[in-house]
């Protein structure tokens, strides 16, 4: 079994166990994955996810031994194509990186990110890196693209100079410069990875989940948008006000969460 589902409470931990492969995915890996973080997105228990690879490796990429079964086919990755018009997406070649979930996932980062890996963290909501992992464009060595995303959500993170820094070098990136260039949210001592994103998940899970949502949605989609359309499509979570917002402002009323006190709600 490449991919083991942990529940505890409103969080679940997907746990890559292809150590003997640095946890590299393949397409079986891929639609596992895919089909369980969709899962996850409809499960109403469910509040925040993360996701971690066993062996202390986060993940090596696509697996290129298998990629290297598809030499000589013609349009390998032709089931993986964009529809034209508006028809079903696939999933992407590292399986969920074209997935737009309703709920957050952090990655949970030991050892290697890159490549494909380095894409699959990028598409996740938070970044929580040891310090002795990295990042980087490993792929760069062997022709293989940045097909998962990465060329759209690297720069949208670190900026365009940097972005290109990284990609077209495709040198380690370690943990340190990760977190100095926005690349990652959280730094831990190595080992602590799981741990500290599991702690980060609850804290967010304790929270009304329709706000928490309905503003992770907001920054989302504001990405491209002028900023009256941006606006416009924010207050689009007022609506959220009249189920929870005025629940809350009733607790607050009632002495809970006075100064800023997170410990009370």
């Amino acid at each position: 079994m490449s991919l083991i589902v942990e529940r505890d409470g409103p969080i679940t931990t997907f746990v890559r166990d292809r150590r003997e492969a640095r946890n590299a995915m393949d397409p079986a890996s891929a639609e596992a994955l895919t089909e369980a973080l969709l899962a996850f997105d409809r499960d109403p228990a469910q509040h925040v996810a993360v996701l971690w690879g066993a062996g202390g490796a986060f993940c090596s990429g696509f697996d290129l031994k298998y990629a290297a079964t598809l030499l000589g086919q013609e349009r390998p990755l032709a089931d993986l194509d964009f529809p034209d018009g508006d028809g079903e997406i696939p999933r992407g070649p590292m399986g969920p990186t074209r997935l737009e979930l309703s709920k957050p996932v952090i990655a949970a980062v030991a050892g290697p990110a890159v490549a494909g890996g380095m894409e699959l963290a990028l598409w996740c909501d938070l970044r929580v890196m040891e310090e002795t992992a990295y990042m980087g464009v490993y792929c760069r060595r062997w022709g293989v693209p940045l097909i998962d995303g990465g060329t759209v959500r690297l720069p949208r993170l670190v900026g365009r100079g940097r972005a290109l820094d990284i990609i077209l070098t495709g040198r380690k990136v370690p943990a340190e410069e990760c977190f100095r260039i926005g690349l990652c949210e959280r730094l831990v001592p190595d080992g602590a990875s799981r741990e500290a994103a599991e702690a980060l998940a609850r804290e967010i899970a304790r929270f009304p989940q329709g706000c928490m949502r309905a503003d992770r949605r907001s920054v989302w989609r504001q990405e491209g948008l002028g900023e009256r359309d941006a606006l416009r499509s924010e207050w689009a979570s007022a609506a959220i006000f009249e189920h929870e917002g005025a629940q809350g402002a009733a607790s607050f009323a009632a002495g809970k969460g006075r100064h800023g006190d997170f410990g009370n709600l």
